[in-house]
């Protein structure tokens, strides 16, 4: 389980690893307000989280809500693992889907 980030120009990517559950919430929300009050675009990977539980997923969406009312870019990049995409699909979260997809057809 983990919660990395890396900075790069105006941009943060905050990279999800293994099982991301309660036990990192805190990390999370800390690592994701940060970024949200210092930098211009945000991309969150989870090409290599096995498991986004409801705190993990609550804490995304309201940073993408969050990130669009601010005007600071917010972005699923790399692959979206199949049993996270089905997972958050069962939960009713279409954006998180819709916005990995269109990264991943774009070749991001």
């Amino acid at each position: 389980m983990g919660v990395g980030f890396e900075e790069s120009g105006a941009g943060l990517t905050v990279r999800l690893e293994g099982a991301v559950d309660i036990g990192c919430a805190a990390e999370l929300k800390t690592v994701l307000l940060r970024a949200l009050g210092a930098c211009k675009d945000l991309s969150i990977s989870v090409e290599a989280a096995t498991y986004l539980d409801v705190t993990a997923v609550q804490l995304l969406w309201a940073a993408g809500e969050q990130a669009r009312r601010s005007g600071v870019g917010f972005h699923i990049i790399g692959g979206l693992p199949e049993a996270i995409a089905a997972g958050l699909a069962d939960a009713g979260f279409p954006a998180f889907l819709s916005t990995a997809n269109a990264e991943q057809n774009r070749g991001v």
